[in-house]
């Protein structure tokens, strides 16, 4: 049955590439605690518990960060009886796919996770040339409410754990290790997760302790190894967490969400400007900067009509003009029925130029999931619709 396009026009044909159900795997059970949820203290007091020696710990960490075991049964370093044991008590992972969606061409494929209370949360692997980068959610759903973004459209649920944050980069990472990413028609080119950004749903400075909590995981030798710096933390602009991060331990990288050069067009499609304005928000970039001596991000969602006019890129290259930092225009990916559409390209290219004219490095998102809802929140949106409908779930 015709469902309209990707931009909501009724009565034509779906383009969009369809909602895969994922291959069958053990669920995450509610009230029981994942291994990827405990920290290194909490793994030996566990393992005392059960009377077993504190070197069982990194054996455990190695089966989860190395070995990529979904269950304690496949962690072949561990004796039998202690796989059992913690099979019985324990999940590995706090998440299993859902449904995943890859593009026509193969370069990007989005990741609906359950969670063992039911929610489900983003995730979105891209590949690149040099680089295959992994976007991942902090927050089950988002208070943040940008006009122009699906998930903030449906409000906060919860708080992710560590354990829910680093468990979306073990089981993507599993699937390029194990090169099952070309059963899913993903076209690899690497084993391995190079890059990890916090830009899918939820605010990352509104579960800061989480987050930071997670990054450990993430970056060091001892779990998951992808250094410090290929990590980014996109922030829609919490001011107050900005300058909080020049003091955290781990270089990651900061991405900071303007999509406007003015207070009065921002607070339209971003309603936290009106609680921390833009000279605020640079102000804590400034401290940022000048702290770490790291570069920023200034990402800017490109809207036809509404925030793309060239005079606008040209505020915008005066604003963070003297900031270390470089400009990324992103395409906006449609929501259907939504009220805003993406900027033509010839438009972004004259926006760009008008950025770059006042001396600042700015680059254009290359396009990726326009046909698979790759947007934040859209997946999820669109699964729970196909659910809906007996007669259009996906095969």
């Amino acid at each position: 049955m015709p469902r309209g396009t990707a931009d909501g026009r009724p009565g034509t044909t779906d383009t969009r590439v369809p909602v895969r159900p994922a291959p069958r795997a053990a669920a995450s059970r509610p009230g029981r605690p994942s291994l990827v949820d405990l920290s290194a203290g909490a793994l030996t007091d566990v393992l005392s518990r059960l009377g077993e020696p504190a070197y069982r710990g990194p054996q455990i960490e190695h089966g989860i960060y190395r070995q990529f075991a979904r269950r304690a049964a496949d962690m072949s370093n561990l004796p039998s009886a202690l796989r059992a044991r913690l099979d019985a008590q324990y999940d590995v992972w706090p998440l299993t796919l859902q449904t995943y969606a890859v593009s026509r061409n193969g370069d990007t494929l989005k990741a609906l996770f359950r969670l063992a209370d039911g929610a489900c949360v983003e995730a979105v692997l891209m590949l690149y040339d040099q680089r295959q980068t992994l976007c991942i959610s902090s927050q089950v759903g988002c208070a943040m409410a940008c006009t122009f973004c699906a998930t903030g459209q449906d409000g906060l649920t919860r708080n992710l754990t560590p354990g829910e944050i680093v468990g979306q980069v073990l089981y993507l990472a599993r699937l390029l290790a194990r090169r099952d990413a070309l059963a899913l028609g993903l076209q690899a080119r690497s084993a391995r997760v190079s890059n990890v950004v916090f830009m899918g749903m939820g605010e990352p400075f509104h579960n800061y302790d989480a987050v930071w909590r997670a990054i450990p995981r993430l970056a060091s030798e001892r779990y998951c190894g992808l250094g410090a710096r290929r990590i980014t933390i996109s922030t829609v602009g919490v001011a107050p967490q900005i300058a909080a991060m020049a003091q955290e331990p781990w270089p990651v990288r900061l991405a900071v969400s303007l999509h406007a050069p003015n207070d009065a067009l921002r607070a339209q499609l971003v309603p936290p400007a009106r609680r921390w304005p833009l000279q605020e928000v640079l102000r804590a970039v400034r401290t940022y900067t000048r702290r770490t001596r790291r570069r920023v991000s200034f990402e800017y969602v490109m809207l036809d009509g509404i925030n793309d006019h060239p005079q606008l890129g040209a505020d915008l290259g005066r604003l963070v003009q003297g900031l270390p930092c470089h400009v990324n225009l992103i395409p906006f990916n449609p929501i259907p029925g939504g009220r805003y559409q993406p900027s033509p390209d010839g438009r972004i290219r004259a926006f760009a130029r008008r950025v770059g004219a006042a001396g600042i490095p700015v680059t254009i998102r290359v396009k990726r999931g326009i046909e698979m809802d790759a947007g934040c929140g859209q997946l999820k949106r669109r699964a729970a619709v196909n659910a809906s409908r007996p007669g259009d779930r996906p095969r």
